[in-house]
């Protein structure tokens, strides 16, 4: 019989819990009785793992994984992935945006021949600015890392276990799972789904965040800004000798007697600063290097329930 393992990050998720569990049971019970529901708590301030707990205790295939301080959602993805024992692995968010019953449509869509299927909201029920917000994000990090993006997907799907072991068997420090699975390879889809409304509270992603994570996944998955910042070199160099021939073409037809102390000024300021800029990426990456020799964790267990 397959197995199927639910793994949801929650913060801030105590109005839904029980709600959730609820019509996960329901919804992938059409499939199979063998299923685990892995819940990790990335240390919210409300009373997430205490539901937690008393969930698991009423059903053992509620397990739950109280991490020891918050170390993000990615993180706390993948803690869930290192606890699933799944055939196929489910994950989503804790808010009930994602809708449950939509696990059934994505398990048989994989049976067709993928290894992902990612869930695509094609219409989001988010706040305008947080659309906007989302698009600006994945436009910039595609880019940028030059691995495709798309602001209706998520974290949001079912993938097989081969996918998943190949996502854990990457050490980045930084983790995103699309882009993760996106690196890894295999053979993979988009379903589209329906997307619900947040009923309470607010996403933790505001702007700050998702710049800080777009420019860590740059960081992580491109040397690209290294690429553009030579070519950016070339550009000025190439401007550079442009500018010197205009000058020297002046000089030679008696237009110019004193070079103007402006242009010396700017020249050197300009240079200056993209001499700054430069350096200030490569020892960005150096910095990164720096912490990857640490050896740290990417998250800590405090305890757990169930497993």
């Amino acid at each position: 019989m397959t197995r199927i393992s639910v793994v949801i990050p929650v913060y801030k998720c105590s109005h839904s819990i029980v709600a959730l569990t609820t019509r996960l049971k329901e919804a992938i019970s059409c499939l199979t009785h063998d299923f685990e529901i892995i819940y990790i708590n990335d240390a919210s301030p409300e009373n997430d793992w205490e539901i937690i707990v008393f969930l698991a205790k009423k059903d053992a295939r509620i397990k739950g994984v109280n991490l020891s301080r918050n170390f993000g959602q990615h993180y706390a993805i993948t803690a869930g992935l290192a606890t699933s024992l799944g055939d196929w692995v489910v994950v989503m968010d804790g808010d009930l945006q994602d809708r449950p019953e939509e696990i059934v449509h994505l398990y048989n869509k994989a049976q067709q021949g993928f290894d992902i299927v990612f869930a695509q909201r094609i219409a989001r029920k988010d706040k305008f600015l947080k659309r906007l917000s989302s698009a600006v994000f994945y436009q910039v990090l595609g880019y940028l890392t030059d691995t495709p993006q798309n602001a209706s997907v998520a974290n949001f799907g079912i993938y097989s276990r081969n996918a998943v072991n190949a996502v854990l068997s990457m050490h980045d420090d930084v983790r995103f799972l699309p882009t993760m699975l996106h690196w890894v390879g295999f053979n993979k889809t988009m379903l589209p789904v329906q997307h619900e409304k947040r009923t309470q509270g607010k996403s933790s992603y505001s702007l700050k965040k998702l710049l800080q994570l777009a420019f860590d996944n740059l960081i992580a998955f491109s040397n690209k800004p290294l690429r553009l910042v030579v070519k950016f070199g070339f550009f000025i160099v190439l401007l550079s000798v442009l500018f010197a021939m205009y000058f020297l073409f002046k000089y030679l037809n008696g237009e110019v007697s004193v070079l103007g102390y402006s242009s010396v000024i700017i020249s050197i300021w300009f240079l200056a600063g993209i001499i700054i800029m430069t350096l200030g990426i490569v020892g960005i990456y150096i910095g990164k290097i720096y912490e990857k020799l640490k050896g740290r964790p990417c998250y800590i267990v405090k305890n757990k329930i169930n497993i």
